[in-house]
């Protein structure tokens, strides 16, 4: 399924807006340069909540961009609706560069999420650079009967129908990574679907659910600390977070590998001085000691410095569409 086709239907462009986005080319060199930008405060849109894994990781990065900027970098949270309130609200912004966007997985997956999307993932963002990048973690309740990953596979085929597996909402990256789970074991767990990563963290603490598959920020420090157990990292390689810990692919699952990458998007139109003002922040921010210490602490990995370009970002935007959005459809994700 092409990222083209994918999208084209969900973005209704009306004249006007086609007008304008023109207008917006013609004078996007007056917008701003290398020179001169920033000069003034720059405003970092995280279109989900305060105080999730995402709003912590965009916090340690507007921190850094400051740094390295020479400007103020403010946290915008305009949550709701998948993240897609605040991304729209991003895609509709003056391309200058004082309006950006972090976002992760919900950026690809959203067109199969929503009937219609009133921006397109691809055609109305400027990708700037990855910053986070690795594999989703799958744990278990503290007391789960299979501790070593053979043991849980064989657990799994064996007890499908008495295990729980929680996750954070439909589309959700805990729901992604169960449905590929899933199927590269060739097992149909207990869906057990939250509101969100923290309740469902919550009850897999508490011993109320089984399973999570989950995003590291989420799940290390409660490894580290002995709440919940660490099974395996959910790709072809083992986390420098958790080396004791093996990855699926030790065991001979394929299938199962979804990386889960925060990336920097700027309006479409946005002038390319300022685009590579913004990749030098971001590739000074994934080399910076102090930020890879505050993401290490998270459980997070900062991006290698040849990954934090618009190509790789781009790139990883499309194989994500190419991957994770048939999976929804496979799996019979209605849009909303």
């Amino acid at each position: 399924m092409a990222s083209s086709s994918l999208f084209r239907p969900f973005r209704p462009r009306s004249r006007i807006a086609t007008l304008a986005c023109a207008l917006s080319l013609l004078v996007a060199p007056a917008l701003g340069s290398a020179q001169d930008f920033p000069s003034r405060p720059i405003t970092l849109t995280m279109p989900y909540a305060p105080g999730g894994p995402g709003d912590a990781i965009t916090r340690v990065f507007a921190t850094s961009l400051q740094k390295h900027l020479g400007a103020q970098v403010v946290v915008d949270n305009p949550a709701g609706a998948s993240g897609t309130i605040g991304t729209a609200k991003v895609a509709r912004a003056r391309p200058d560069g004082y309006t950006l966007l972090m976002i992760h997985v919900s950026h690809a997956t959203n067109g199969a999420m929503f009937k219609s999307l009133p921006y397109s993932p691809v055609e109305d963002f400027e990708p700037v650079a990855r910053g986070t990048s690795g594999p989703m973690v799958i744990v278990t309740r503290q007391g789960f009967p299979a501790t070593t990953l053979p043991e849980f596979i064989q657990h799994l085929r064996a007890n499908a129908d008495k295990i729980s597996l929680a996750h954070a909402g439909v589309g959700s990256a805990s729901h992604l990574c169960a449905l590929m789970m899933m199927s590269a074991l060739k097992v149909k767990l207990n869906e057990v679907p939250y509101k969100g990563t923290a309740p469902a963290l919550a009850d897999l603490m508490g011993g109320q659910v089984d399973v999570l598959c989950d995003q590291t920020s989420g799940t290390v420090p409660q490894v580290r600390t002995g709440r919940i157990r660490a099974v395996a990292a959910a790709g072809k390689n083992r986390l420098p977070q958790l080396p004791d810990v093996p990855a699926v692919a030790e065991a001979g699952v394929e299938g199962l590998e979804i990386n889960i990458s925060f990336g920097l998007y700027a309006p479409k139109g946005t002038p390319k001085p300022v685009i590579d003002r913004l990749v030098e922040g971001m590739q000074k921010s994934v080399t910076d000691t102090d930020t890879r210490a505050r993401l290490d602490a998270m459980g997070v990995a900062a991006v290698p410095v040849d990954q934090a370009t618009p190509e790789a970002l781009r790139a990883h935007l499309k194989r994500e569409i190419d991957t994770l959005v048939p999976l929804l459809v496979r799996a019979g994700v209605q849009p909303n």
